[in-house]
């Protein structure tokens, strides 16, 4: 049981590192972010229909029915997700649209009251404002936006966290179905309905697939999408709850590490503080969840 354990943890931080590096790899991507997202969704959904072959599964159609319309809600909010997170990369710096796009769980604490009649407790409200002083910090509203740092990306930012939230607070209505199904439905919905936005509003015959871009598109799609899926779900059920909270920052930190060094797109001192007000805040949420739980 204990290797077991071990095995989990190893390949969520595996899933959790490749999640870390999105960002790097859309910079390089010369293509529309509808096309980006379009592709990450069909090749994701068709990797996970290989996997659920070879391990001699089925999708619940039965499942999968009875919660259509909550899918279908929610993948197209993945859809259009996508395509803004594409776009605050495109317009910040990665480790900015990161963070920005961390402000999910904030989102889902100031919704949920309204949405499934969760209480609103004074840990969670000063957890709430705390990530939001983060934001100001990092925007640079108090001071100088930091190199890179726009208030475009940091809207496209918001706005996929914003998608994101609605993605987790409509999940929570979904019922006997598994995580699985759940995800297979949901991309490839996701793909679906983006597809007439994505055909209809996108030049296909100036775009230029070289190599390299093809190469690119096929790592989000299977490695960034596909393979952490199968990781994410795959050690889920072996970790418990706070230790799988714990984990799923390592996706931030490695951004911000990588934007810096990489992309040469530094923080800063309030940059760096508003990232710890962020992240500080969304894990004591989640622990302080979790704990009730």
């Amino acid at each position: 049981m204990k290797e077991e354990t071990m095995r989990a943890k190893g390949q969520f931080i595996f899933a959790m590192m490749i999640f870390g590096t999105l960002g790097i790899f859309i910079r390089y991507i010369p293509l529309p972010s509808t096309v980006i997202a379009e592709a990450r969704g069909i090749l994701a959904t068709l990797f996970l229909l290989v996997v659920v072959c070879l391990r001699h599964s089925s999708i619940s159609r039965e499942a999968v029915k009875k919660n259509f319309k909550i899918l279908f809600l929610s993948g197209a909010a993945i859809g259009v997700n996508w395509i803004l997170l594409f776009e605050a990369y495109r317009y910040t710096t990665v480790s900015t649209a990161t963070l920005s796009y961390y402000m999910a769980p904030v989102f889902v604490i100031l919704a949920s009251p309204f949405v499934v009649k969760e209480k609103l407790t004074a840990v969670k409200f000063l957890c709430a404002l705390s990530a939001f002083a983060g934001m100001v910090l990092i925007s640079g509203v108090l001071t100088e936006p930091g190199e890179g740092v726009t208030f475009k990306g940091i809207g496209f930012g918001l706005g996929a966290a914003a998608f994101y939230a609605s993605v987790m607070l409509l999940n929570q209505f979904l019922k006997d179905i598994s995580a699985y199904d759940m995800t297979i439905t949901q991309l490839g919905l996701a793909s679906l309905v983006l597809l007439p936005y994505t055909l209809g509003t996108e030049d296909f015959s100036s775009m230029t697939f070289a190599p390299l871009t093809v190469v690119l598109l096929l790592t989000v799609g299977i490695v960034h999408t596909g393979i952490t899926y199968t990781l994410y779900f795959g050690s889920m059920h072996h970790l418990h709850a706070q230790t799988a909270a714990l984990f799923s920052y390592i996706d931030p930190i490695v951004a911000i590490i990588l934007s810096a060094c990489w992309l040469a797109e530094p923080l800063g001192f309030s940059g760096i503080a508003g990232a710890i007000l962020i992240l500080g805040s969304t894990v004591l949420s989640s622990f302080c969840q979790k704990t009730r739980a």
